[in-house]
């Protein structure tokens, strides 16, 4: 096995500018970073040793993913977004622009994050103690999370669901829910909702 701090898989393609390999001051022992083949990793990006990355990953410019995280195939991080360390996210999940996934989050699979989205994980913030019960919400499978929208920590959001635009998730969500406003709140299930927008489209149509 090789003892390379950065083990990059076959046919990555790192843009002039690019950090990769970088060591966190938390770190320690010998931390290494695996990235699996195809990645496409863009100038002004950040990526820190001690994290796991699967096939296929590929990055704006001045994206961040920190120390020990778990990351699956597909993953698409766009512009000025951050993935804080101790993450778990799984394959297809895309990250869109000014994106912040806080320590200790769960993406499941095919998650989306729209720009802007802020996911929190500090139930006390400033207090010295607040670090021993941080945690981040878990996101199920094809969770949507719409533009600006806000997720506060320990939420879970049951698979399917969609948070809409500027929202504010307080609590958790049932799977296959539409949540909108601040405090959030569940408006509907997702597949009532797409059958009415597809009545909708189809009247405009006409």
């Amino acid at each position: 096995m090789s003892n390379m701090p950065v083990r990059l898989g076959r046919g990555h393609a790192i843009e002039p500018g690019a950090r990769v390999g970088v060591r966190s001051p938390r770190s320690k022992g010998k931390p290494v970073l695996s990235v699996g083949d195809g990645a496409i990793i863009r100038s002004g990006t950040v990526v820190y040793l001690g994290s796991r990355i699967g096939k296929n990953l590929e990055t704006g410019h001045h994206a961040v993913i920190r120390e020990e995280n778990v990351i699956g195939h597909q993953f698409r991080l766009w512009n000025n977004s951050t993935i804080d360390y101790s993450c778990r996210i799984g394959n297809r999940v895309k990250v869109h622009c000014n994106c912040y996934v806080a320590q200790f989050t769960t993406l499941e699979d095919e998650v989306f994050l729209a720009p802007g989205v802020t996911i929190a994980n500090d139930l006390y913030p400033g207090n010295d103690q607040s670090a021993c019960v941080m945690r981040g919400p878990r996101l199920g499978k094809g969770v949507q999370v719409g533009v600006n929208a806000t997720i506060l920590p320990y939420v879970r959001i049951g698979a399917g669901s969609i948070i809409g635009a500027g929202a504010v998730v307080v609590r958790d969500v049932p799977p296959g829910s539409v949540v909108v406003g601040n405090p959030g709140r569940v408006i509907g299930k997702v597949q009532a909702m797409k059958r009415r927008w597809l009545k909708n489209l189809s009247r405009r149509g006409r």
